[in-house]
């Protein structure tokens, strides 16, 4: 059963309130355009208008007007574009650009290296194999950084003294070591980590978005990574 939510009338909510699905913009759910499944608002991506009708992506969820909300998964972005959903969602007319996806996962990415520079600035992102070993001895990690092209052995050897100390240990290896020398100032970085706070939360959110739009190759690196 839907929860009643504040209004002038009742039954009725300001238009610039509601989502396409109906659902006042403070509901900690959304309901997907494309599966029709009811998740978090932290696992989808919401979508909005252009003044052209061009359908965009509004990752901060900030964008005033309708919102349609789709999975953070590539292939739900693309069948929203391929079947309809976002005209139906908007209720008029659009224009889907026929890059959304891949538009959409350089947005992520970006979100990511941004979110890895403000960690880094705050003291809350390290970067270099020696610098990420002497951490691990002191301190649990949010996020074990393994860039995606970096070697085998050394990313093993900081996966496993992670591992040999704490239970649970998170690895983001979806960067490559480009992507990654970006947020850190560098030219290439291989091996980082994300301290415990705020910033970490954040990136973990901007990160499950990203691995919805290109391989999370962790999964195949290690028997059980946190996930």
């Amino acid at each position: 059963m839907k929860k009643p939510y504040p209004s002038s009338e009742p039954g009725l909510i300001p238009d610039n309130e509601m989502d396409s699905d109906g659902d006042a913009s403070a509901s900690p759910e959304r309901q997907c355009a494309v599966t029709r499944e009811r998740l978090p608002k932290e696992a989808m991506l919401r979508f909005v208008l252009s003044p052209d009708n061009v359908v965009t992506p509004d990752l901060a969820a900030r964008l005033p007007g309708r919102g349609v909300w789709v999975t953070a998964e590539r292939r739900h972005v693309d069948t929203a574009a391929a079947k309809g959903a976002f005209a139906r969602g908007f209720k008029s007319a659009v224009t889907v650009p026929p890059d959304l996806s891949d538009l959409t996962e350089r947005l992520l990415l970006k979100r990511c290296i941004e979110l890895l520079g403000l960690a880094r600035k705050a003291g809350q992102a390290i970067q270099g194999h020696d610098q990420v070993r002497d951490v691990l001895r002191n301190e649990e990690p949010a996020f074990l950084l393994e860039a995606s092209d970096g070697a085998e052995d050394g990313r093993k050897k900081v996966y496993f003294l992670a591992k040999a100390i704490y239970s649970a240990v998170k690895v983001a290896g979806a960067l490559n070591s480009q992507e990654l020398g970006m947020a850190f100032g560098r030219d290439r970085v291989i091996h980082g980590l994300v301290r415990r706070g705020a910033i970490a939360k954040n990136w973990e959110t901007a990160y499950r978005r990203l691995v919805g739009f290109r391989l999370a190759p962790e999964l195949d690196w290690f028997p059980e990574p946190e996930r």
